[in-house]
């Protein structure tokens, strides 16, 4: 019942969450200069009368209360609008964007993990060698560079000088969506991967003063094994942290990486939306990242009481 209780108080905090975000993005967007009516339009000769006529017709002039609400009722029944620029229903058009963007994503952090967790590992077991100052050289280097930047550097040598990887779009089967997507996720999570470098090795040093890491040396247990065995697990809250957050601005963020590669991810749809007012577009991507954000913090808080009983016990006592 404890747990169940906690739950339920991180959906109520959702749902307020994602009601605020709603309102903002829907004010913010009714408040900016210029309309949707010449996206309408299109190449055809605007007059005054085509233009209320357009206004009218999609309820631009009702006052700002009167929209939000229609919207809302809408969203509430399962209709989320149609685009205007596409003339199409919006959960159609994000669905055909979000596997790219979600494949990027979940390739991104796998890297990231795979990576960032063993050399953080390593840089603290090696702490002040040679290898470990050269894990955290890298890592400042890495951290140092942006994405898009890398996404240049990437594509002139990997895709264009060596023609190993394709210089642009998604690819039809699994193995071509793979190979397509490398360079993109190597873009996306190299600085992600320095950030996890250096939280695990953080967590790790930390983990080496405490008693329980004295005893499991005293015990005359290998140094892998006191490392991968004990120091692991107990360093995995932080890196947990840090991985859901990646993951989620992996989902929402990943627009710089998407426009180098010519990617057609959310990133450019949002982008898109923006210029041209479709508010139905935009207001649903933005409500998605929300509601991204907030799954990944609660799969976050799930993954810690599963992890360490002190944060389950912890949880259980405030309930």
């Amino acid at each position: 019942m404890a747990i169940l209780a906690f739950l339920g108080r991180r959906l109520l905090a959702a749902v307020l969450l994602l009601g605020v975000l709603s309102v903002l993005t829907f004010g913010l967007l009714a408040a900016s200069p210029g309309g949707p009516e010449q996206v309408l339009l299109g190449g055809r000769p605007s007059t005054p009368e085509t233009r209320a006529a357009i206004r009218a017709e999609y309820h631009l002039d009702d006052p700002f209360p009167v929209r939000y609400a229609r919207w809302l009722g809408d969203v509430l029944s399962g209709d989320f609008g149609t685009s205007i620029a596409y003339r199409e229903p919006v959960v159609n058009i994000i669905a055909e964007r979000l596997p790219i963007t979600a494949g990027l994503a979940a390739y991104a952090v796998v890297i990231t993990v795979v990576v960032g967790v063993p050399l953080g590992l390593i840089a603290a077991i090696r702490r002040g060698g040679t290898l470990d100052q050269g894990i955290t050289a890298t890592s400042l280097i890495a951290l140092a560079i942006p994405s898009f930047a890398l996404s240049i550097l990437l594509l002139y040598g990997f895709a264009v000088a060596l023609g190993w990887f394709p210089v642009f779009g998604v690819g039809e089967t699994p193995m071509e969506r793979i190979v397509h997507l490398t360079l993109p996720a190597v873009a996306l999570a190299s600085a992600q991967t320095a950030i996890v470098v250096r939280q695990m090795r953080a967590a790790a040093l930390d983990l080496d003063q405490q008693d329980f890491m004295t005893f499991a040396k005293a015990r005359g247990l290998a140094r892998p094994t006191v490392w991968i065995a004990y120091a692991l697990r107990n360093a995995a809250l932080p890196v947990l942290t840090v991985g859901g957050l990646i993951l989620a601005a992996n989902l929402t963020g990943a627009l710089f990486v998407e426009q180098a590669f010519g990617l057609h991810g959310l990133g450019s749809l949002l982008v898109g939306a923006v210029g041209q007012k479709d508010i139905p577009i935009v207001q649903m991507l933005v409500l998605l990242s929300g509601a991204i954000v907030v799954v990944v913090n609660l799969l976050i808080d799930l993954a810690y009481l599963a992890v360490d009983p002190r944060v389950r016990y912890g949880a259980m006592e405030a309930a």
